[in-house]
């Protein structure tokens, strides 16, 4: 899988009250093109709007790719590379026993990264890393435009 396309991909979540209105966003580069990705929730979590970032970025690329996705969600990155494959062995159940939250997200993510090669970076949120400052604009501004109406 080496010879695949390789796309930087950055994503972010962002949550007006938790819960509240919701938003997300994505940056995507591949050989010198960029696309940004955005969409927002009337009520929603910030755990939602950061897995939803990653599934829509994912998803959006038409064909395998090696991919390496920053995210300063620990949440997201963690459960990915530590947590779900324990959760799907328990029925969806943590290991205390309780149930998955966003269960639907994570089979989403699941189903997302299945065709690719992921590589996950956790950066550090609101410190000035570029894309990340970017993709939590992009996931700002798609909760203003939910609060004014006007669909992302």
């Amino acid at each position: 899988m080496t010879d695949l396309p390789h796309v930087v991909v950055a994503t972010d979540g962002a949550c007006k009250g938790n819960p509240g209105i919701g938003g997300w966003g994505a940056i995507l580069r591949i050989a010198g093109k960029e696309r940004e990705l955005m969409g927002a929730e009337a009520h929603t979590t910030n755990n939602r709007m950061e897995l939803t970032a990653a599934v829509e970025a994912l998803n959006a690329l038409t064909k395998p790719c090696r991919v390496t996705l920053s995210t300063d969600s620990n949440y997201v990155r963690d459960g990915i590379m530590k947590w779900v494959h324990g959760w799907q062995k328990k029925g969806w159940r943590t290991a205390a026993g309780a149930a998955v939250k966003n269960v639907d997200l994570w089979q989403a993510l699941i189903a997302a990264t299945a065709r690719h090669q992921v590589t996950w970076v956790w950066v550090k949120g609101h410190a000035g890393d570029p894309d990340n400052e970017r993709a939590d604009g992009l996931a700002n501004a798609a909760i203003a435009a939910r609060r004014a109406g006007v669909a992302t």
